[in-house]
């Protein structure tokens, strides 16, 4: 048995932990397969396009972690959840970003929620092993995603919750033992929406900048081109009355400085 000690002393090393890499995007699953099969401690047992094949790779080579993406054709990583939690760890790793969609995979069993661009391959590969060991990871705009849902379902919930019995579904450890762990601006409040009158869509893009995310990030995020991104921004300087990212972030995020970190006014 592995981990047990032969009669000459020696300790054999632990089994790698055994991976399932789902997307649809066959570059994507290539290269995840590359770099986690790298790491010694670390196997991809098998690949899989959706949420279908993801189930049934994970019933015929019981993986210790599944990374599952959430928009696939056919069976989405969503629907497969609820299948595939009961049976390993479910490690969602997408560009999908949208708060909806961040709870309601917590929601259903996932172990973490990292969106790309926002880790490191060393991350990456911490939050595989952590998922195994029932550890949780989100990645800011994950993190900021659920605690300005969270925020508002709290005070959705003061208001009504009472009257109509309606509690704020629980979304497990994944949310609860990051929340510690979350930089301050990681997330805007509802009034800032609504003092500088930003849309939905506005207000998602408006955090994904704040957050660091260029361009090109956003675009992939939110699924959308970067000249539609580039005129939500238009839309939001004009909103907020600012000039440049840093300006808008500050403002967005109620601190009243700039920052260095995006190079001042460049889209």
């Amino acid at each position: 048995m592995s981990g047990e000690r032969d009669p000459f002393g020696e300790v054999p090393s632990p089994d790698p932990l055994r991976l399932v890499v789902a997307d649809d995007n066959p570059v994507v699953r290539a290269g995840l397969t590359a770099l986690l099969s790298g790491r010694k401690d670390l196997e991809v047992v098998a690949e899989a396009a959706d949420g279908r094949e993801a189930y049934e790779a994970t019933l015929a080579h019981s993986p210790d972690v599944v990374l599952l993406d959430v928009r696939m054709p056919g069976v989405d990583g969503l629907a497969a959840l609820p299948h595939l939690a009961p049976l390993t760890a479910v490690l969602m790793l997408t560009y999908s970003g949208e708060s909806d969609i961040v709870h309601e995979a917590l929601r259903r069993g996932a172990n973490g929620y990292l969106v790309h661009g926002e880790f490191t391959p060393d991350e990456l590969v911490t939050a595989v092993r952590d998922a195994r060991r029932g550890r949780p990871h989100l990645t800011p705009t994950a993190a900021g995603r659920l605690l300005a849902q969270l925020r508002e379902g709290g005070a959705a919930d003061s208001a009504s919750g009472a009257a109509s019995g309606r509690s704020w579904p629980n979304v497990g450890p994944a949310s609860t033992e990051n929340l510690s762990q979350l930089q301050p601006d990681m997330a805007q409040s509802v009034s800032d929406r609504s003092t500088y009158g930003l849309s939905a869509r506005e207000a998602e893009i408006m955090e994904l900048i704040a957050s660091g995310m260029s361009n090109q990030q956003i675009a992939a995020t939110c699924f959308i081109s970067e000249k539609t991104v580039k005129n939500h921004i238009n839309r939001i300087f004009a909103k907020l009355h600012s000039t440049s990212r840093s300006e808008a972030a500050a403002k967005w995020r109620g601190t009243g400085r700039t920052s260095s970190r995006d190079g001042g006014g460049r889209w």
